[in-house]
């Protein structure tokens, strides 16, 4: 199991996933602080891909590894051999980012969530010099593994000297978890897909990066079939995911998990541009769940934080701070009345 106490982890009301539209950081950062601090959540620190390769986030999260450099290709991200140009545009702007938090949330105490991606995500998507991703070849896994685990520490203790005041929640971004461990990742011809991983692999390469913080860890997928029971295996303390793509098949293991002291970040607000319901409305499928669960109504707002369904850089600027007000407004409504 994790070091984590995670019977302590309040994760707060509400928050983002992490990646915001446009192309401004102090004004993605003005929304998200302003949002979320005071109580209303966990403010976070947004990524903006519209800026181009090295801020979406698998260049950024490249843009992290020690010792291991990525550029762009056609096809993707690639394993190279130095720095380059891509490498140093990732740096910038993670510098820029950072920069715009620093300057937002002074004085802040309170929680503060940092994003990267996870690293069987990462192997499913970067590239070895061969043009087959890193998935391909337990060995390369396992160097991305060590690679990223200091990267994201050395990221947490800057994140750390910047906003002092922050209790900072780690999530790592796994989207392709699933599928990984389905072996449907595609190879390079598109014709075959690689072997899936070992599960014993998979889970111990996950609780050593969540070993990598001595703070509250959550991963987030918004693709269906969330592997609820491994993520737990692993030592997570918060499940993120879009509660539309939910099935009665997952009750159970999600029942097990709450019980266990996992916490739930459950996506209620759709991630690109639609007219919002009342905030009661969006969290009638929480409330739907509790109930098929069998849990406690008081339970309700210790275990469950909630965000929009992905990650906001398909929205436009005003949908996204609405979405964002919307999920903590939503929060006051499922605290006021669980059931």
């Amino acid at each position: 199991m994790s070091n984590h106490d995670n019977t302590a982890f309040r994760p707060g009301p509400a928050t983002g996933v992490g990646s915001m539209p446009g192309q401004d950081p102090q004004e993605a950062v003005k929304t998200v602080v302003g949002t979320f601090a005071d109580g209303q959540g966990t403010p976070y620190l947004p990524e903006l891909p519209a800026r181009g390769p090295g801020a979406d986030m698998i260049g950024r999260t490249a843009g992290l590894l020690v010792d291991l450099y990525a550029r762009v290709e056609p096809s993707g991200w690639r394993i190279g051999d130095r720095p380059g140009r891509d490498t140093r545009r990732a740096h910038a702007w993670l510098r820029q980012d950072l920069d715009a938090l620093e300057e937002h949330t002074q004085g802040y105490r309170g929680p503060l969530k940092v994003q990267a991606v996870g690293p069987w995500t990462l192997a499913a998507a970067l590239e070895l010099r061969g043009g087959e991703v890193a998935l391909s070849d337990p060995g390369a896994c396992r160097d991305l593994a060590g690679s990223l685990a200091e990267g994201v520490r050395t990221h947490l203790a800057e994140v750390a000297r910047r906003v002092p005041g922050a209790q900072l929640v780690l999530q790592y971004d796994e989207p392709s978890l699933t599928a990984v461990l389905r072996g449907q990742i595609k190879t390079a011809s598109g014709y075959r897909t690689h072997r899936a991983p070992d599960r014993q692999t998979v889970e111990a390469v996950l609780r050593d990066l969540f070993d990598v913080h001595d703070g509250p860890v959550v991963v987030h997928s918004c693709a269906p079939d969330v592997p609820f029971a491994l993520l737990r295996r692993s030592g997570v303390d918060a499940v993120s995911f879009d509660l539309s793509l939910l099935t009665e098949r997952d009750d159970e293991i999600i029942g097990e998990a709450v019980e266990a002291g996992t916490k739930l970040f459950a996506g209620v607000v759709p991630g690109t541009d639609t007219a919002l319901s009342d905030p009661a409305g969006s969290v009638g499928g929480v409330r739907t769940l509790w109930r098929r669960l069998g849990l406690r109504p008081g339970l309700l707002s210790d275990s469950v934080t909630l965000t929009p369904a992905c990650g906001l850089a398909g929205a436009s600027p005003g949908y996204a701070r609405e979405a964002l007000a919307h999920c903590a407004r939503a929060a006051r409504s499922l605290a006021d009345d669980p059931e």
